[in-house]
């Protein structure tokens, strides 16, 4: 893969942060905090200059979000099978 210069960087990382963003309300357990989360991690790394760095925590921050995908889908299935019990 060719090397991203940094405005395809931006664009990717404004990305994955509103993704991550959309999936914050559906995130199991409220108290985590996750929104929060996100923008504090997101905000703490805005002063990166390495685009290898950068890369890092773009693959990073996508690997939480994929994460983050199976931790709701796990949620609703689990409520799906309290709700509607297996019938004999």
């Amino acid at each position: 893969m060719a090397s991203l210069d940094r405005a395809q960087l931006r664009q990717r990382g404004i990305g994955i942060y509103k993704q991550l963003l959309r999936l914050a309300p559906d995130y199991p357990d409220p108290s985590y905090q996750f929104a929060l989360r996100v923008r504090t991690s997101f905000r703490k790394n805005s002063d990166l200059k390495d685009l290898e760095e950068i890369k890092k925590k773009l693959d990073l921050a996508e690997h939480v979000r994929k994460e983050t995908l199976a931790l709701i889908s796990l949620a609703k299935y689990r409520h799906l099978r309290r709700t509607y019990p297996p019938q004999d």
